[in-house]
């Protein structure tokens, strides 16, 4: 690594300094609105998805200042990332705030929380989340491969993967899957296309996390619980073949599990 010289580090300095400025200015934002909601609001959900895209916006103006400090210093800007990777878990925190943060929940009881949000548009639902789904990866990959951060990583797509799923009504939008006339059916499409990817990829990390690293069987657990989340929406959408080999594998790593602790608790 080239050592880093004082003329490049005033240069970055200038250059970040409208990044931090904006920055600052959002998290004053932030706290303005958070008293506004504890003072009792209108709309404490739309409020809540507006802290969500201020908190993504926020991740990139981070994300930007790393960019700054490879082109000028030629080194990666970790303290950045690492406060991208915070405020990225405050954008996921809000919408756990209001669906919840349930891996496998039915839809009934969410129906309380459906009602609350019912002023949102799918579309919307859906913008918001592959927005933050795409900050996650950008983050992911600004860290790179090799990153501490590596398996910090499988908690915050899988919380992601939670609250995308949970924006996601099926008792509602299921009926616009299935109908083309409906001005909802791409959005549906997608939607449910995305969140049973972000399932999939959620249960084989956990799973990856379990076997490679951790050994944690709450890990092993969060896999398990992401396939029955799968299962669910499988049979929301009526794929009867899709829904039974997701049950089965699930079934298969349960036994791997309890396999794996009685064969701990024999040593």
């Amino acid at each position: 690594m080239a050592k880093i010289n004082e003329t490049n580090r005033i240069e970055l300095q200038e250059a970040i300094k409208p990044y931090k400025t904006r920055i600052q200015e959002i998290l004053g934002k932030e706290k303005t609105v958070l008293n506004a909601i504890r003072s009792g609001c209108d709309d404490i959900p739309g409020e809540k998805i507006m802290l969500c895209e201020d908190m993504i916006y926020v991740s990139s103006l981070y994300m930007a200042q790393n960019e700054l400090s490879l082109k000028i210093l030629e080194v990666k800007n970790n303290d950045a990332l690492n406060e991208a990777r915070k405020v990225l878990y405050r954008a996921i925190i809000y919408l756990e705030d209001l669906v919840s943060n349930f891996i496998d929940v039915s839809y009934s009881e969410l129906a309380e929380k459906y009602e609350a949000i019912s002023h949102i548009s799918l579309e919307k639902r859906y913008y918001i989340s592959r927005k933050l789904g795409l900050a996650i990866n950008l983050l992911e990959e600004a860290f790179g491969e090799n990153s501490k951060w590596k398996w910090s990583f499988v908690e915050l797509k899988g919380r992601f993967a939670v609250v995308a799923k949970n924006l996601l009504d099926m008792r509602t939008h299921a009926k616009d899957y299935f109908d083309p006339n409906s001005p909802l059916y791409e959005t549906a499409v997608q939607y449910v296309r995305m969140v049973n990817q972000l399932l999939e990829s959620s249960a084989s990390g956990y799973r990856d996390k379990y076997e490679l690293s951790t050994r944690r069987l709450d890990d092993m657990r969060n896999a398990i619980k992401f396939l029955l989340a799968r299962h669910k929406i499988a049979m929301a959408i009526g794929d009867k073949s899709y829904a039974e080999e997701v049950k089965k594998k699930a079934l298969v790593w349960r036994d791997k599990m309890d396999a794996d602790t009685k064969a701990g608790s024999s040593h």
